[in-house]
């Protein structure tokens, strides 16, 4: 998972490395309690602090051991309960981490895949043959204008002239 983080963008590696540190720590702050919780319990001496308890009264000193016990049984199982949790937590953060590089690869392919297509290209000549032909069409309608400009000329110089003869006879 370390590695995984690494190898993503800066911005999200630098939050995602500092929860993995947070995690890294409180999962091995709860081992160390835990292994002194049971190291407590198989620990002859501790045993012996327990059930000895100074007190002439064999009642109030059962009763002292048996309330020490309960207290100690009930913090060992609340660290594992804790210990517990931190590992469903770090399973649904790696769970998320490993969702997030599979969709940072489906992105990149998908990145790849556009840039490997020939499609903006085909666009780019499509787009150059399209522009040539208005620049066609263009001259070609310029040139029509200055033929029929032309004939409309020498179609009244005609008829001036026309006009000319007819009228000075």
């Amino acid at each position: 998972m370390d590695l995984e983080a690494r190898s993503l963008q800066p911005n999200v590696k630098a939050v995602l490395l500092a929860k993995l540190r947070e995690y890294k720590s409180d999962l091995n702050n709860l081992k160390s309690e835990h292994k002194r919780l049971a190291s407590a319990n198989s620990n002859q001496a501790a045993r012996d602090d327990l059930l000895e308890s100074g007190m002439a009264d064999a009642m109030s000193v059962s009763a002292n051991q048996r309330g020490r016990l309960m207290m100690s049984t009930e913090r060992l199982n609340e660290s594992s309960d804790r210990i517990k949790e931190s590992r469903r937590t770090m399973l649904e953060t790696e769970e998320l981490g490993v969702s997030i590089l599979q969709d940072l690869h489906q992105q990149r392919q998908s990145l790849l895949h556009a840039n490997d297509t020939n499609k903006l290209h085909g666009v780019d000549d499509n787009i150059s043959k399209s522009k040539k032909i208005l620049t066609n069409m263009s001259r070609r309608m310029s040139r029509n204008k200055w033929i029929i400009s032309s004939i409309i000329v020498v179609l009244i110089v005609t008829i001036a002239l026309i006009l000319y003869f007819k009228l000075s006879k």
